[in-house]
């Protein structure tokens, strides 16, 4: 494991942010962390960087303690960052910038750099102040991926970039942690990004992980069972395990399903409908459930 935490706790006076976090990432994962605001999303990254310190539990960053003073300098140094606020120095020009960067990184990718500064369209004589928010997210982002980082830790990475530039942002994520091995855990409220470049996924609810494991094992081990009727839909009660909420709506009856659907179908077919379909569930749906909101 690149990322490992156990019971990780970390509370602002009266408020707790990180309330028993475990969270787990595999080398060489591109890991999705997601969460409504305010679930303890970046107070996790910044314990995980060494920029706080829980007030209880076990980070470690390849295998390192994250709380421990020397060893955070060692995980930053072999980990590339991108903030949500995308924060530069506004007076550089890139070119300096990028110059200046790459001195604290002995393994920088010079290769890369100059193959994002021509594909981001990214001028090296313009200063960082006269970019838009799109191509300063587009500047931040070719820092952090030419440094050689072993881990990627991005922080809503997309923000400020239109349709076209995030796909080519997301291709190239999957490809250089195809390539190079990096391990990646990126942060972020759009689901549809996550879905399309994430092999893991980590729900993190009220400060607690609440789902962590492979995306498709998880999108697998959830389904949505829909019974129609001739007439108007029976109120029924299911027994069988796993069911996670029943929903009733004319003569249609939906259940939704975690951990084996069988059980329900055989529990779905005594009802007597005219019909039983099983359908896959989407991130989304599961996201919502899992940090209780109604859709």
């Amino acid at each position: 494991m690149i990322i490992e935490t156990a019971d990780v706790r970390k509370t602002y006076g009266n408020v707790e942010a990180l309330a028993g976090l475990a969270l787990r990432v595999p080398r060489g994962a591109i890991c999705g962390l997601l969460g409504r605001n305010g679930a303890g999303k970046t107070t996790t990254i910044k314990v995980l960087r060494g920029m706080v310190r829980p007030t209880s539990g076990d980070a470690r960053v390849f295998g390192l303690k994250a709380d421990d003073s020397q060893a955070s300098v060692e995980i930053r140094s072999r980990t590339a960052f991108v903030s949500e606020d995308k924060d530069l120095y506004a007076g550089m020009t890139v070119g300096a910038l990028v110059r200046f960067t790459a001195a604290f990184y002995p393994k920088w990718r010079a290769d890369l750099a100059s193959t994002y500064l021509e594909q981001f369209d990214l001028r090296s004589d313009a200063t960082i102040n006269s970019l838009s928010r799109g191509m300063r997210t587009k500047l931040a982002l070719l820092l952090a991926l030419s440094t050689g980082a072993e881990l990627l830790i991005l922080d809503e990475p997309m923000s400020g970039l239109d349709p076209a530039a995030t796909e080519d942002i997301l291709q190239i994520l999957i490809k250089q942690a195809a390539r190079d091995g990096t391990t990646v855990l990126f942060s972020s409220h759009q689901l549809a990004h996550v879905e399309q470049v994430a092999d893991h996924i980590a729900i993190v609810d009220r400060g607690r992980v609440v789902i962590d494991g492979a995306l498709d094992d998880i999108r697998a081990s959830y389904c949505r069972i829909q019974l129609v009727f001739d007439g108007q839909a029976p109120e029924a009660t299911f027994k069988s395990h796993g069911v996670i909420n029943v929903r009733r709506q004319g003569r249609v009856l939906s259940v939704l399903s975690h951990g084996g659907h069988e059980g329900v179908v055989a529990e779905a077919r005594s009802l007597a409908p005219a019909s039983v379909d099983v359908h896959p569930v989407a991130l989304k749906e599961i996201f919502l459930e899992a940090v209780g909101v109604e859709n």
